[in-house]
Formats: C-alpha cells, sequence, structure tokens
C-alpha cells in the first residue's frame, strides 16, 4: 500500500459504537454504514447550504439516505437500487402497502416450515417479493440474500432463525419510514445512470458506496446480486460533477490510484467489521478538510 498517499489529508483514529447511531433500516445488510452516520453527519452539516436532494446511487439498506431524511440533513433523499428484490421493499414502503407490510410481518409466524414456504413461493407482486425478501434477509446467514446464500442455522444465542426476527422493531422501523416517505423518492435502476442525471446540479450531493469487486475481490460477488460496477467510469463521471460528493471503498490500491488520478483527496476511516475485527475504510471526496476539526 502506497501510504504516502495518504499524507495530504487527516485520518480519523476513533471507532464509532454503532450501538449509538439510530438503526433506521429494515435490512440487514452486508456492508451497511450504519458506523459511517456519525462522520457522513459531520460533512453534510459542514456545507454552506442545506443541500436541495442528497443521493445514494447504491443504496442497498439505504442508512445514509435514511439519516439524512429523519434528520433533516436535506430538503429531498432519492434512493437508487438496481435489486428487484431490495427494490421491492423501498416501492413498498414508499408508496402505497407500508403498514400492511409493517402488520403482516408483526402476525407472521416465524417457523421453519413457514419460512420455508415464503421462501420457495414465487412472487406475483411487488407487495409479496417485499415480504419474501424481508424474510429472507432476517433468516439468512449474515443477512446475505445473493444466489447461493444458506439460512442461519445456530444463530444469536443459539435462536437459530428466530436469532434476528425482530417483528415489533422491523415494523416500527417500517411505519416510521413510512411516516416521511414525502422526503423520499426511490428509482429502480442504475446508479450510474442517476449520477449522469443529476452530476451538472450544484446544490445536491451524493453518497457512494458501490459493491466492490475490483481486482477479482470476491465479496461483493458473494453478497451482492448486481454486483459489477465500471468503477474507472464511476469516478470519471464524479471528475466532471458539479455537486459534492462522498465515496466509500475497501482500501485497494487500483481504487488509490484512480482516485489519483482524478486528484480526489482520500483517507483512512477505522470501522469494526461483523466479527468485531478492526478494518479501515477507504473514503475519498473532492475536498476533506472538514475532517481537520471532527
Amino acid at each position: 500500500m502506497q501510504l504516502d498517499l495518504f499524507k495530504s489529508t487527516p485520518t480519523r483514529d476513533k471507532i464509532v459504537n454503532v450501538a449509538s447511531v439510530p438503526h433506521r433500516s429494515p435490512f440487514r445488510y452486508p456492508g451497511g454504514k450504519t458506523w459511517f452516520v456519525p462522520t457522513f453527519r459531520h460533512w453534510i452539516k459542514k456545507k454552506k447550504r442545506k443541500p436541495s436532494i442528497l443521493i445514494e446511487p447504491f443504496a442497498g439498506g439505504g442508512i445514509i439516505g435514511l439519516t439524512t431524511a429523519f434528520e433533516d440533513l436535506a430538503d429531498q433523499v432519492i434512493l437508487v437500487e438496481k435489486d428487484e428484490n431490495i427494490s421491492s421493499v423501498w416501492t413498498v414502503i414508499l408508496e402505497k402497502n407500508y403498514e400492511r407490510l409493517a402488520s403482516e410481518i408483526l402476525n407472521f409466524d416465524l417457523t421453519f416450515k413457514n419460512v420455508q414456504k415464503v421462501l420457495e413461493t414465487k412472487p406475483t407482486s411487488i407487495y409479496q417479493r417485499a415480504l419474501q425478501t424481508i424474510i429472507r434477509n432476517r433468516v439468512s446467514h449474515g443477512g446475505i440474500m445473493a444466489h447461493g446464500s444458506g439460512l442461519t442455522k445456530k444463530g444469536e444465542n443459539g435462536k437459530g432463525l428466530s436469532s434476528r426476527w425482530y417483528p415489533a422493531t422491523l415494523a416500527r422501523r417500517i411505519r416510521d419510514i413510512g411516516n416521511i416517505r414525502d422526503k423520499l423518492s426511490f428509482i429502480k435502476g442504475c446508479g450510474l445512470d442517476v449520477i449522469r442525471k443529476y452530476k451538472d446540479s450544484t446544490n445536491h450531493c451524493f453518497f457512494v458506496d458501490p459493491p466492490y469487486t475490483i481486482s477479482g475481490k470476491s465479496a461483493g460477488k458473494r453478497l451482492y446480486k448486481h454486483h459489477e460496477v465500471d468503477h474507472k467510469l464511476l469516478f470519471k463521471l464524479f471528475s466532471r460533477c458539479c455537486s459534492d460528493f462522498l465515496f466509500t471503498y475497501d482500501v485497494s490500491e487500483e481504487i488509490l490510484k484512480i482516485a489519483q488520478l482524478y486528484k480526489f483527496q482520500k483517507t483512512l476511516v477505522p470501522m469494526k467489521n461483523t466479527h468485531n475485527k478492526k478494518m479501515e475504510e477507504l473514503i475519498i471526496g473532492k475536498d476533506l478538510s472538514w475532517l481537520k476539526d471532527k
């Protein structure tokens, strides 16, 4: 690793306690950014004026977009997601059936037989797909919903399938999101296309957390159905972007070189993974001077 690439930018050395951050998302999401919320808040609050729109072009569990909407950090939020299963959940919550989804989760009898029946049924509506997705997300090992992922066996404290099934909490989160849906918009589609559409606006901002598969890295392929992203094109688009943006990435020599090519600033932020192991995440932006007084 070329550590000299980090000399010009500050590095944050305190790991965030994720228990101190409001958990807004209905998903257990691999690579979720709950730990990044305090850093994101600091970035967006340092702006001279509140952004008119925050765009999350690879939304997944959407914790950054949800935080923005709940805490009124931008006037509007646009979540973008390509995966049809995850998209179905956002569509149901933000368009019409969030109360029905919350009620059905509360009343669902989580047994292996019932779970198996739901997961083996081919959904015939967006609503059915959304309910199936939430259940699959909660009972799959690590919340991974990509093809080939298995169900939780032992689970938390030996509770098996039910170890991550908190129906009252899930229902509350879904209803809370539904109650502020006027602040949120959802686009089912390609994040790059949405970036192209909004990149010339001056009072928007982007939070970009793409699935990561560069240099043959397997994590993105293992965790996400739609894992292919043209990272060079992504950086090229933002090199011509009038809006401000913030990227988060796994640390990679190749990503560092692309960032260097476009003269983006970068630094490392410490975090803990799902196994409580300390790691470092790469953040990239136009100007990271706001980190100096963090």
